[in-house]
């Protein structure tokens, strides 16, 4: 199955040109959509150049900077409108945290049937976390606990960023019903694959806190997240009473 890995990019000038290498070495045959918003520092205008010279990479403009769930959308949006008929499309940081050597592991999962969705797992056994201070560390596996505690998911890593989807997944969901958009929109994402019916399968992998650029994590973002687990968990809770009433099924 043809793949292609959806990059959201902004002021990621210096760390997507050693992302992209790593890609071409790993998974030479991936295509690799930038989605960029209006990045200050150039990034897409770069990426365009490497576009014209390369048929694997396509480029994304958009016009603000809107938020990573928005960023995912508009490139899933185009990967299933592409005629080059995408058979897997997969979320990727651009700023290297996300090794593309761990790309062949999620990818296997999805070609030979154990997933519909492969998510590349920090917290799982064999998954590791590299360099990351100890804030980080205690906001993610708190981030995790706090999820499934609330909306019982049984995901390890429902924040997780580095995912494969099998595109008729995609297909499936309401994209357009997507608001959110910081990181809570890839536990939006988990959630909507596992009530839609679809297979979850946690992949471990390492992650590696990036060596170039600035994180995008602030105040706004952990705020979303936390008032849109608790939004959603108490939606589920009221659907679970709902259908122990009588006369409900």
């Amino acid at each position: 199955m043809l793949t292609l890995l959806v990059i959201p990019t902004y002021n990621e000038r210096e760390s997507l040109p050693v992302t992209l290498a790593s890609i071409h070495r790993h998974v030479p045959e991936a295509h690799v959509l930038v989605v960029d918003d209006a990045s200050p520092d150039g990034t897409g205008e770069w990426a365009a150049e490497q576009a014209e010279a390369d048929p694997r990479i396509h480029v994304l403009h958009r016009t603000e900077k809107a938020g990573l769930g928005a960023a995912y959308v508009a490139g899933f949006r185009w990967a299933l409108e592409s005629p080059h008929g995408y058979g897997i499309i997969c979320e990727m940081d651009a700023d290297g945290s996300h090794r593309a050597k761990d790309l062949p592991q999620l990818l296997s999962a999805v070609e030979d049937g154990r997933a519909d969705l492969a998510i590349g797992a920090r917290w799982v056994p064999g998954g590791a976390v590299v360099n990351w201070p100890r804030n980080r560390l205690v906001l993610s596996r708190g981030a995790n606990i706090y999820v499934n505690v609330l909306m019982g998911l049984g995901v390890h890593d429902a924040t997780a960023g580095f995912r494969a989807y099998r595109a008729e997944v995609l297909r499936a969901l309401d994209l357009e019903g997507i608001e959110s958009r910081g990181y809570s929109f890839q536990v939006d994402m988990t959630r909507r694959v596992r009530d839609a019916g679809f297979t979850i399968v946690e992949i471990p992998i390492v992650f590696v806190e990036r060596e170039l650029g600035e994180s995008k994590m602030s105040g706004d973002i952990i705020k979303e997240a936390v008032v849109r687990v608790a939004k959603w968990g108490l939606e589920r809770r009221l659907a679970q009473v709902m259908r122990l009433l009588p006369g409900r099924s």
